[in-house]
């Protein structure tokens, strides 16, 4: 009986650190959800570039991007599409060479998620 229940155990601490590790990897390569969000914050609309207090720090990528960003001059309104401001900002960003909570290429046409 103790054979049974060790052997149990151990196939139950198997399955979960299985469950577990998937799980991480999963929310570590999407950064940014279907809803073009990054914890809460719409990834689309006036941003303020700042150097202290931001609210999402970006690295500029050329190669796997969790997002495809276009600087627009008025409707930012889509996934992507971004109108840089000076004063009253949806969100603030800093430019970071590592350690970013998103990675982001700027592109010319289609913003949004890759």
């Amino acid at each position: 009986m103790k054979r049974w229940i060790t052997l149990a155990a151990f196939a139950l601490s198997f399955l979960l650190t299985i469950f577990i590790s998937t799980n991480d990897t999963v929310t570590a390569e999407s950064r940014v959800d279907a809803n073009c969000t990054y914890n809460g914050i719409k990834l689309y609309g006036k941003v303020q570039i700042v150097k202290d207090f931001p609210d999402i720090t970006a690295e500029k990528v050329k190669d796997f991007p969790d997002l495809h960003v276009q600087k627009v001059t008025e409707f930012p309104q889509d996934c992507g599409k971004w109108q840089v401001v000076e004063n009253f900002p949806d969100f603030k960003v800093k430019f970071v060479k590592e350690f970013a909570d998103i990675k982001i290429k700027m592109v010319d046409v289609f913003p949004g998620l890759p």
